[in-house]
């Protein structure tokens, strides 16, 4: 089989003083930290919808990229895809993919021959996956928002007929993920929301898309799947008001439909932003609710309004990101998924490798500089001596449910203004160390 990329070799990992542009600078895949391979530390993922799929076509303009793979009819493209996405993922040292059900084969017709033809391209990779182990599946999802039957949702649609065939596509989707060997699901509701609650019922919206969740649950452990359910929270963009917002709506969401014991979080790092959030934030939340599960690893452009999906080069913000990542023990089931695109005007084939370089090596450098920053102690620290006074006396007894309104009453007018109780912020400070561990790396 002839190669899509004959002039690029496997990336090699040079060093932070190299100046080749198709080499790594800090992802090392093999450099063993803490017991295990950086590789499986960072756990990265091809996206195939935009790495195979995109090909820079936007709301102004054609594509700018040559996404056909060399092949005109549908049938022989997918394949092409596959044979494309694992000469990438081979040179680039990429474990793991990601996919939608249409991005792996588009529908046909009728449902029936579209699951026909999915099939075999589901069975296809399986025998790549089969001559080469070393690439697995993350999770896959089905595209149940860019079909106009999905116009107004799909498990939240008001037609009963869309949700019943949403169901069906879901069904496969699982099957498909299951065949091959995926330990991760996810649920992103691009079109689960409303435009105007003139003409929603918002309350059997909410209950719909809780029975289809419930019913992909019980479907999928029937089969034997044991891996991880995940809801990839996003405010708006394509509807006006998404119902996952963010995470704090979501486990609200879970709580409420008794959802919570089989789905975490797939947080992605553009969607944050738009909820008016830092990427951070969503993963703490997920993090401190126990719910925090994998990552779609991107970045907006804070000029613009929407999801630019771009790769990630902000060092801080993936310092942060692994900071979140190794508090919370580390990847299970999840991964890191370049949910990313190359800009329009970045639109070789060598542009799929220097961007993908570009986003492994900040995550790889964003992984080690948060390892230093709690070797480095100085934040967790700070935090701890901020909060001493839940440790001991009047705190400690609130924590222990030992106090009350009324002997609380008594302590403050016995103790007066608290005012000289309060210490500084210090965020100033913080960000410094934060600089100064990160420039010493």
């Amino acid at each position: 089989m002839s190669e899509f990329f004959p002039t690029i070799g496997k990336i090699p990992y040079e060093g932070k003083d190299s100046k080749t542009p198709l080499a790594f600078k800090y992802y090392n895949p093999d450099e063993i930290i803490d017991g295990k391979p950086m590789r499986e530390h960072l756990k990265f993922a091809l996206s195939w919808w935009h790495t195979m799929g995109g090909d820079g076509t936007d709301m102004f303009g054609v594509g700018t990229a040559d996404k056909t793979w060399g092949e005109s009819a549908p049938e022989a493209r997918a394949k092409a895809k596959v044979d494309a996405a694992f000469e990438i993922m081979t040179k680039l040292s990429i474990d793991y993919f990601c996919f939608h059900d249409r991005d792996l084969s588009p529908e046909y017709g009728t449902l029936a021959e579209t699951n026909a033809k999915l099939d075999e391209i589901v069975d296809y990779i399986a025998e790549k996956m089969k001559a080469d182990p070393s690439k697995k599946l993350l999770w896959g999802t089905a595209k149940a928002f860019d079909h106009p039957r999905y116009m107004h949702g799909a498990g939240t649609s008001p037609s009963a007929d869309v949700f019943a065939y949403a169901a069906a596509q879901i069904k496969k989707a699982i099957d498909a993920t299951i065949k091959l060997g995926g330990k991760g699901y996810v649920f992103w509701g691009g079109r689960e929301g409303y435009e105007t609650l003139l003409n929603t019922n918002y309350a059997l919206e909410q209950d719909n898309m809780a029975r289809l969740l419930k019913m992909a649950v019980a479907y999928a452990r029937s089969k034997g799947y044991d891996g991880d359910f995940y809801i990839e929270p996003k405010p708006k963009e394509p509807t006006k008001h998404q119902y996952d917002f963010d995470t704090a709506t979501v486990l609200g969401f879970l709580q409420k439909y008794g959802l919570w014991d089989d789905f975490f979080m797939n947080i992605e790092a553009n969607h944050a932003t738009l909820a008016q959030h830092t990427f951070q934030h969503e993963l703490r939340v997920a993090r401190e609710n126990g719910k925090f599960g994998s990552i779609d690893a991107n970045q907006g452009d804070a000029l613009l309004g929407w999801d630019t999906d771009q790769f990630p080069t902000n060092i801080y913000d993936a310092t942060l990101c692994m900071y979140e990542v190794i508090k919370a023990g580390g990847f299970t089931n999840g991964g890191l998924n370049f949910d990313a695109k190359a800009r329009r005007g970045s639109f070789t084939p060598e542009d799929i490798f220097l961007s993908y370089i570009a986003g492994m090596d900040t995550f790889a450098l964003g992984f080690k500089a948060a390892r230093a920053l709690i070797a480095d102690g100085r934040l967790d620290q700070f935090v701890a001596d901020r909060y001493k006074s839940w440790t001991t006396g009047i705190g400690k007894d609130i924590i222990d449910g030992k106090a009350d309104f009324e002997s609380l009453e008594k302590y403050a007018l016995e103790k007066g203004e608290v005012t000289d109780s309060l210490t500084s912020g210090r965020q100033e400070m913080l960000e410094a160390i934060i600089n100064n561990v990160l420039f010493t790396l």
